[in-house]
């Protein structure tokens, strides 16, 4: 994956601005990272950059928030 690739994650959990801030925090201390968008209505994540999808799933986990990689 480039520094500029994305992967698509279902997010559980998820239902405000603070989840989605708390999220993104747990996001940020991993390498290679550049960006997420979340969609709180549907459960899903959007993850931008270089960034193992395993450490994703795990991040977003121990947030509170259980994930899974969706299969590409």
């Amino acid at each position: 994956m480039s520094a500029t690739g994305e992967k698509h994650y279902s997010v559980r959990g998820m239902k405000c601005g603070g989840c989605i801030a708390k999220a993104t925090e747990a996001l940020s201390k991993l390498p290679g990272y550049v960006g997420a968008e979340f969609d709180l209505k549907s459960g899903r994540a959007v993850v931008k950059g270089d960034v193992d999808a395993q450490a994703v799933v795990s991040a977003l986990t121990g947030a509170g928030y259980p994930a899974q990689a969706d299969e590409d």
